[in-house]
């Protein structure tokens, strides 16, 4: 299924999800800076703005609820003016706040950053320190536990603070086992007994978990995979996605090689949160009977969705179905393909790969597309660069650029992914995404593609379809070039 089509089985199923944790309350002071203080060598905001938005497990929830599933908040805050605040911008998303209680004597966590334009000048935290009253403790317990009863997931969001404690941990494992447990905590290691279906450490957590650096860039991504057997055995969770920021993520299950996603990286923003999205959109794709591989790359979307938002971030379901359809990335690039398509093979479904200039659509083209789809369940089309035409057609080709003819492309109904390659052959993407099907046109036979010894290396087969005659972009071109023009045979001026 496409990414649309598997927002469409979220908005349709609605899953009901419990998230436990740590709720507090995220605020923004924005104003100007024109002078520094008398007391000391340091910049005056002059505030001119004050906004608030729910962060932690409440951001969590809030993402969880735009993104269309019907969720429960679980966990206590302070009965003070923040706490106010905070349980009524839930109750206002839709969020059920029945059972995010109000303790009496503690302090609910607020994060306040001050801010001029885009910089961030200081951020001020109010924490509630020491422990929780024994009643509150045994009402979040007993809360988890009777609203987890017939949920489709429960989220845990344990950011350290001394409200999940070991002994809480224990009375939630004790408890029967919800049909779909994912755990965002800073400390993996203390759920390890609980074994969760699924954990979304972070670059940080990860090297705590193993005990050793990851490295920066791209190096981080391959020592995740080369570890992935250490952090599930960690973590004791069934899957694990590792989110590393701008260089975006891996999933890591048993018996299955890591699935890779990446990001989109944005001009960066004042944002916060961009991991709850992330964990929220993972979580409500699963709950609502996803396969792990679209649930994370639905997760990726949002993310990137949420991060060109400043403030707290929050990603809805609208927003993030305008991204997935969105035309102007029509092209996607080779690491983006293969990710969607070991995520569609995962899913069981056979793929079919062609490729071309496609420099003038004409019916010819469109026919052996249809044919092509018809082969298997995914169509995967592979676009001449600008320059590889040049050297293949001569120096007046293309008439359309790889970005147009992309678009195009990706506009039949037939057609699932294009993608642009710049070699003579694509027999690199051939290597990578191990087709189960290569087709071209009737006016060629296996033996003269220089791909058919690369598909059957990888286990595919080559089709040849059906010609479609008189309709070559060449022969086109050549009817356009005939045609006398308007001023052609006129006398000078």
């Amino acid at each position: 299924m496409s990414a649309l089509d598997d927002l469409g089985v979220i908005r349709a199923r609605a899953p009901r999800v419990v998230v436990i944790g740590d709720y507090l309350l995220d605020g923004w002071w924005s104003g100007d800076i024109s002078r520094l203080a008398r007391e000391a060598p340091a910049p005056v905001v002059d505030v001119a703005e004050r906004v608030h938005a729910p962060g932690g497990a409440a951001n969590t929830a809030m993402n969880l609820a735009a993104l269309g599933a019907r969720v429960e908040a679980v966990g206590v805050v302070g009965e003070d003016e923040a706490g106010r605040t905070l349980r009524a911008a839930l109750a206002e998303a839709g969020v059920d706040v029945a059972r995010l209680r109000p303790v009496a004597d503690t302090r609910t966590t607020t994060k306040v950053r001050v801010m001029s334009g885009d910089q961030l000048m200081l951020r001020i935290d109010e924490t509630h320190e020491g422990g929780w009253p024994q009643h509150a403790v045994e009402g979040l317990v007993a809360d988890a536990l009777a609203a987890t009863d017939g949920a489709d997931a429960q989220l845990i969001c344990d950011y350290g603070s001394t409200l999940l404690s070991d002994a809480v941990v224990a009375a939630l494992g004790a408890g029967d086992r919800p049909a779909l447990r994912v755990v965002d905590a800073h400390d993996l290691a203390r759920w390890r007994a609980l074994e969760p279906d699924l954990v979304t450490p972070n670059a940080g957590e990860t090297e705590r978990v193993l005990g050793a650096p990851l490295g920066a860039g791209e190096e981080r991504p391959e020592r995740v995979a080369a570890h992935a057997g250490d952090i599930l055995a960690a973590t004791g969770a069934h899957a694990a996605v590792v989110t590393l920021d701008r260089t975006g993520t891996v999933l890591l299950q048993p018996d299955h090689p890591p699935l890779r996603t990446h990001a989109h990286p944005t001009p960066e923003k004042q944002a916060s949160g961009a991991g709850d999205v992330f964990v929220a959109a993972l979580t409500v794709a699963a709950a609502a009977g996803l396969p792990v591989t679209s649930a994370c790359a639905l997760a990726q979307q949002a993310a990137d969705v949420a991060v060109r938002k400043p403030g707290t971030c929050v990603c809805s379901l609208d927003e993030l179905a305008a991204w997935a359809g969105r035309p102007s990335d029509a092209a996607l690039s080779a690491d983006e393909l293969a990710v969607e398509i070991e995520r569609r093979r995962a899913e069981g479904e056979r793929v079919v790969f062609t490729n071309g200039c496609f420099d003038v659509l004409h019916r010819g083209h469109t026919s052996y597309l249809r044919q092509a789809k018809r082969l298997g369940d995914v169509l995967v089309v592979a676009v001449n660069g600008d320059d590889s035409v040049r050297r293949l057609k001569g120096p007046d080709r293309p008439v359309n650029g790889s970005s147009d003819r992309a678009n195009v492309l990706a506009a039949l109904e037939c057609v699932d992914y294009v993608t642009v390659f710049d070699e003579d052959t694509p027999s690199a993407l051939i290597r990578r995404l191990r087709p189960d099907v290569y087709a071209k046109g009737g006016d060629y036979t296996p033996e003269m593609l220089a791909e058919t010894a690369e598909v059957r290396a990888v286990g595919g087969e080559v089709a040849i379809l059906d010609y479609v005659s008189d309709h070559s972009t060449t022969e086109i071109l050549g009817r356009i070039r005939a045609v006398p023009t308007a001023t052609e045979g006129m006398p000078p001026r």
